[in-house]
């Protein structure tokens, strides 16, 4: 099953629909939508064109059809994951269709027979006065008009773009994205209605549910897996007295178990496993380990430490028991997993705290005081896009250094694309504060080894059976 879902999610691109889905959310302007989605296809979903004679042509076009396919299987399964997958992809499709050579456009359009009528020569000059208004008091489109029913461009009726008459839209050459896009989606939506309907003779596939049910729970996260050699930051190993001025760059799921554990000198048993696999993600050995917690559990004699606690931070680093080296937790395992309990600290604050502690906890652990801001994150909240209020909190806690890397970027100076991403995973979320804090440092960081990490560039791994999960870990 591990190879699997590995072999799956290896061609699943799911990232790319999320961040046209966050962008969307952000009220991101089209040019800044266009930016970012040219950087993850160059990354992640690149494709030559077909004049190019490129020897990858091939593998690119199965990983883009796999991927498709078992998105399209994922996100069939309920009517709000057919929308938003369905939206995701046709803005995808339009940005591949506006960026395609334009010989190859046109042979892509003649190859669908569309059932456009043409508007002949006679009809196009009755309307003229008429058409010339819809275009804004412009000349006539000299590439010809298609005739086609309303419902087929809402969007452009909508904008009052096109001239209507009798049920009927005339739609310029010009504008003719509208109308493959309009087409592309009725098609897919249709399709997605299929594979719903098909759908329920899989259930008795105990293979292959599994891994849809894990993808349709968002769009996915890609694991952290922790580097087996030491981790640098600017060259230096991290050791266990770095980990306090470290934490100006953690999460809010992180602060609170950090803070929690200075406060109270200790960590009931998922919130160790959650900050220790945070830790061991950022590199710290299991020596360094070793002498945090020792020392963060400073009201625990020496031997019951030895005797209760030492076993399980190695188990976690995979020198005791099953000796399986596990992973620092995704912002989805979080979510996803059991809530915190009285006393307990684990879990993510955006989802688990009370409107009332949530604004308490950002003004006074995060530094986070301005008062749109957190308006904007209670909103986030209410609507369950809780990585967007933890974005929108990393936005603005380094709102200068981005804009600095913004200004770089649009100048032709570069700066790192990852900046520009949505921050999916913790460990991510650190990698990304200790770099805008440090540019020196960029290109030098070494943090988990980089493998798995959306940063890398490298593949994403996602464990499609949950592994790494509490009930797993015999940690502490």
């Amino acid at each position: 099953m591990q190879g699997v879902g590995r072999l799956l999610i290896e061609w699943v691109c799911a990232i790319v629909l999320e961040e046209i889905e966050t962008s969307l959310y952000r009220n991101k302007s089209p040019e800044e939508l266009k930016i970012a989605l040219a950087t993850l296809l160059k990354k992640y979903l690149h494709l030559d064109s077909n004049s190019s004679n490129s020897a990858h042509l091939h593998e690119q076009r199965q990983k883009d059809h796999y991927s498709h396919f078992i998105l399209r299987l994922a996100f069939a399964r309920t009517e709000d994951l057919r929308r938003r997958f369905s939206k995701a992809e046709a803005i995808l499709f339009k940005h591949r269709f506006e960026s395609d050579d334009g010989s190859e456009r046109s042979k892509f359009i003649d190859s669908l027979e569309f059932d456009w009528k043409p508007v002949s020569s006679e009809e196009k000059a009755a309307l003229s006065q008429q058409l010339i208004a819809t275009s804004g008091g412009k000349k006539l489109d000299d590439g010809g008009y298609f005739k086609v029913d309303w419902e087929r461009v809402p969007d452009l009726v909508e904008q009052r773009r096109v001239y209507v008459r009798a049920g009927k839209v005339y739609v310029p050459l010009s504008l003719q994205v509208s109308l493959v896009v309009a087409e592309f989606t009725k098609k897919l939506e249709d399709a997605l209605d299929l594979t719903a309907r098909a759908l329920p003779r899989l259930d008795e596939d105990d293979r292959l549910i599994p891994i849809l049910n894990h993808l349709s729970l968002g769009f996915t996260a890609p694991e952290y897996n922790a580097s087996s050699e030491l981790s640098l930051l600017s060259g230096a190993p991290i050791t266990a007295a770095d980990v306090e001025g470290l934490s100006q760059h953690f999460p809010a799921c992180m602060t609170h178990l950090h803070r929690t554990l200075r406060k109270a000198k200790h960590l009931k048993h998922f919130g160790r496993l959650q900050y220790g696999l945070f830790l061991k993600g950022l590199g710290l050995s299991v020596e360094e380990a070793l002498t945090f917690w020792r020392t963060a559990f400073s009201a625990t004699p020496s031997d019951k430490f030895d005797k209760e606690y030492r076993y399980n931070i190695r188990h976690s680093y995979g020198l005791e028991g099953q000796r399986k080296n596990y992973r620092a937790k995704s912002c989805q395992q979080i979510l996803t997993e059991a809530p915190p309990g009285s006393g307990e600290a684990h879990g993510c604050p955006y989802r688990h705290f009370s409107p009332e502690n949530l604004n308490a906890f950002l003004t006074q652990q995060m530094g986070v005081k301005d008062p749109p801001v957190l308006r904007g994150v209670t909103q986030d909240v209410a609507a369950t896009k809780y990585h967007m209020a933890c974005n929108r909190v990393f936005e603005h806690i380094h709102r200068e250094e981005l804009r600095k890397a913004k200004e770089l970027s649009s100048s032709g100076g570069g700066g790192p694309p990852a900046v520009f991403e949505t921050i999916i995973h913790p460990n991510e979320y650190f990698v990304r504060s200790w770099e805008l804090k440090h540019p020196e440092a960029v290109g030098k960081t070494d943090v988990g080894g980089g493998a798995g990490t959306r940063r890398a560039g490298d593949r994403i791994e996602v464990d499609t059976m949950g592994g790494g999960s509490g009930g797993d870990v015999e940690m502490m």
